[in-house]
């Protein structure tokens, strides 16, 4: 094979980086020539992927429900990726933040239309039997979708509704967390008691989720719209991307899992409770929670109808 000028610089630009790192590039050559090429299989870990489903039961359509679990939690860290992106990002322009936002309403998108995947692949008979094999587990426990939150807003927009009046601009994270929106959620439907869902997950995630929420002060997705030039900030593409983002994660998502709560659990005399015990009523309307990660966005009248036009819709077709 002809040592080609393209080879030479190549292995000139080689030899620039492995000096500057203090290494010998020839001690490298050797290692890749007797390194094996990747495959795929390997390189996307294939055989580990295809054994990560273990369900609890013998019902076929476990499956379907431990899979699209996991589908949600790698698209889940796809977005993260993005807002840890935009986060670090020390001088960020329009179509920088464009582009990421794009990316996390897409990964959000595919998301909410591919959830009937899960709701009309699963028999309602099975659902309601094997789910009692997962107890306490419920996808309320899911730490990523957390950090979502956490990451696109102020975190006194992640406080209830009816709480957020406590607090001002000196409140703490710690302070707020007491009060966020998701424990009104995590409560047991009969007696009002803290589940033991919300008690697993406190004690396992809270330390890392007060820890991102004071990261997040400075580097929430809120504030980097903020640190776009003003003309910028009042460009129309950019407020309707932050929208849609608004849309997509806090009326579009849950409302996908409300639905497929109705079919699943709502009975005539008295609904199911989720797994784990979590108030699927109160926890899953956007109507009720009101929770809106850019509210200088919406007029008034949109945020007192917030969800509500989504719902009425979507309740059609149940």
């Amino acid at each position: 094979m002809e040592i080609t000028p393209d080879i030479q610089q190549k292995l000139k630009l080689l030899e620039q980086k492995y000096s500057a790192l203090g290494q010998d590039l020839s001690s490298y050559l050797d290692g890749l020539l007797h390194a094996d090429v990747t495959t795929y299989w390997d390189y996307i870990e294939l055989d580990t992927l295809l054994s990560l489903q273990k369900p609890k039961t013998q019902f076929p359509d476990e499956q379907v429900f431990i899979m699209y679990h996991q589908i949600t939690e790698l698209y889940f860290k796809l977005a993260l990726n993005e807002f840890e992106q935009l986060g670090n990002k020390e001088t960020i322009d329009k179509d920088f933040f464009l582009s990421r936002v794009g990316r996390i309403n897409r990964y959000f998108e595919a998301l909410i239309q591919s959830f009937e995947i899960m709701v009309d692949g699963m028999e309602r008979e099975q659902f309601l039997k094997f789910r009692m094999s997962l107890l306490p587990a419920s996808g309320f426990q899911s730490v990523q979708y957390r950090k979502i939150e956490i990451f696109s807003s102020d975190f006194i927009n992640l406080v209830a509704k009816d709480k957020r009046t406590k607090f001002n601009a000196s409140s703490t994270i710690t302070e707020m967390f007491e009060c966020v929106y998701w424990k009104e959620g995590a409560t047991e439907m009969d007696s009002g008691k803290k589940t033991l869902t919300l008690t697993q997950f406190e004690e396992q995630y809270k330390k890392t989720l007060l820890s991102l929420g004071e990261k997040c002060k400075t580097n929430n997705l809120w504030q980097v719209y903020l640190r776009l030039s003003t003309k910028d900030q009042k460009d129309q593409v950019i407020i309707d991307a932050l929208r849609r983002n608004d849309i997509n994660i806090n009326i579009n998502w849950p409302l996908a899992h409300y639905k497929s709560a109705v079919r699943y659990l709502a009975l005539s005399e008295k609904d199911i409770p989720a797994t784990g015990g979590t108030n699927w009523q109160k926890y899953l309307p956007p109507r009720l929670q009101k929770r809106i990660f850019y509210p200088q966005l919406w007029s008034s009248e949109e945020k007192t109808e917030w969800g509500k036009a989504w719902v009425d819709e979507a309740l059609k077709s149940i």
